[in-house]
């Protein structure tokens, strides 16, 4: 079956979708991966076909715009100004950018691009004959192509927020506002349309959803990139893993990258400390402690199974490849889905959450310090662990999706 992937501006929204598509090559499938032509070549160099069509506003910019929404609501839980939504520059004032001039000069350009993305799928859809249409929860131009096709459309969630959530900041799903979706046929955009979900979320982590659940293991994707041979040596004593996404500090300002009173604190313990990041956020750290080693973009799959515990800022990723790995969790976040993912670990046993925001070095230090000394955290962490290696393999869902295929096909047949 030939199978279409479409996915948003982010690597990290589709990076657990890379081993599904592995998985469906390696049954002898097609897959092609519509995306904008920012995650061709990321894309690419995950083993699978990119079709660079989609365009508009990149996330960061996205994002940028919608924090300012935010914060001219007040609803801004934090403190500070938000990023100049084009610039990244820090804000003086909210005045500082005008919203609406800004959305009047680009209505056009955004909504020629949101048309474009939405034809251009539908049209590819058809003209190369897609028997199923998997998507990230922003990437919906593929459930729409679904819909008018007539094939079956399976939203790939990325994390522990689902698709049916209280919480407005946790919806997911992008509004319609030009209305394509009623505009085909097929009603409006939301929830209701969504008919199946993978969900790789273990145990108390499950996702809030109302479609028909496709639960699969969670296989992680951070990237290629080589394995040393020194992660397989048993350090000589605990090794503590800090992470920090290279997205926060321009989606949120130089306030969020709070590395530096981690690494301090973590300077104090008796502990290894291997810290991943960008060139740029290691640069910037400057001389570090002894017991503290920095590496740029390390595969997390590698380096977590030896980890005692592991700090980091919330991001879906960073989460689950931590759920896999069994590694107790200090989840320091400042945005509302990564809120959510270090609330539910906590709420799992398996980690502590703190708002970045309230984060400091004594604060850190005895955080860190309970998740290894109190033995809950790492009994509930491998109980994750192991709730999830009891999951269906990529492989079984394959044959879950040839199924949901084959149900469709004779239901039009007949």
């Amino acid at each position: 079956m030939r199978v279409l992937f479409t996915v948003s501006d982010w690597s990290a929204h589709y990076a657990p979708m890379i081993p599904l598509g592995w998985a469906l090559q390696a049954a002898g499938h097609e897959v092609r991966v519509l995306c904008t032509p920012a995650q061709a070549e990321p894309v690419s160099r995950a083993g699978l076909t990119p079709v660079p069509l989609l365009g508009g506003l990149d996330m960061v910019t996205q994002t940028r715009l919608l924090y300012f929404w935010d914060a001219q609501a007040g609803r801004r839980p934090y403190p500070g100004l938000p990023l100049h939504p084009v610039t990244g520059e820090e804000l003086a004032s909210l005045d500082d950018f005008d919203f609406p001039a800004w959305a009047r000069e680009n209505k056009r350009e955004i909504a020629t691009a949101v048309k474009g993305n939405y034809e251009g799928t539908l049209d590819f859809a058809r003209r190369w004959g897609a028997d199923l249409v998997v998507h990230d929860p922003l990437a919906v131009e593929g459930l729409l192509a679904a819909k008018v096709t007539g094939v079956p459309a399976v939203l790939h969630a990325w994390g522990p927020v689902g698709t049916d959530e209280e919480e407005p900041a946790l919806r997911l799903l992008p509004e319609d506002p030009a209305g394509f979706f009623p505009r085909h046929g097929v009603g409006a955009l939301g929830p209701d349309l969504i008919e199946h979900v993978v969900d790789p979320c273990p145990g108390d982590l499950r996702l809030p959803t109302r479609a028909h659940r496709l639960p699969v293991r969670y296989t992680p994707y951070n990237g290629p990139g080589e394995m040393p041979a020194w992660v397989l040596e048993q350090p000589d004593r605990p090794r503590v893993c800090v992470i920090w996404g290279n997205s926060l500090t321009r989606m949120f300002g130089p306030r969020s990258f709070i590395v530096p009173e981690v690494v301090a604190a973590l300077g104090e313990l008796d502990v290894e400390v291997v810290l991943t990041g960008t060139p740029q956020d290691i640069a910037a750290l400057g001389e570090l402690p002894a017991n503290v080693r920095a590496f740029e973009r390390f595969p997390l799959q590698f380096l977590l199974p030896t980890c005692a515990a592991v700090v980091h800022h919330g991001g879906a990723g960073c989460t689950m490849t931590s759920v896999a790995a069994g590694v107790p969790q200090l989840a320091l976040t400042f945005a509302a889905e990564q809120q959510a993912n270090g609330t539910r670990v906590a709420a799992a046993g398996a980690g502590v959450h703190l708002r970045g925001d309230l984060a400091d070095r004594d604060t850190v230090r005895s955080l860190v310090r309970r998740l290894l000394d109190e033995p809950s955290f790492a009994k509930a962490a491998l109980h994750l662990r192991e709730e999830n290696r009891e999951r269906p393999t990529q492989a079984a869902l394959v044959r879950e999706l040839e199924r949901l295929v084959a149900d469709r096909t004779a239901g039009r047949a007949a």
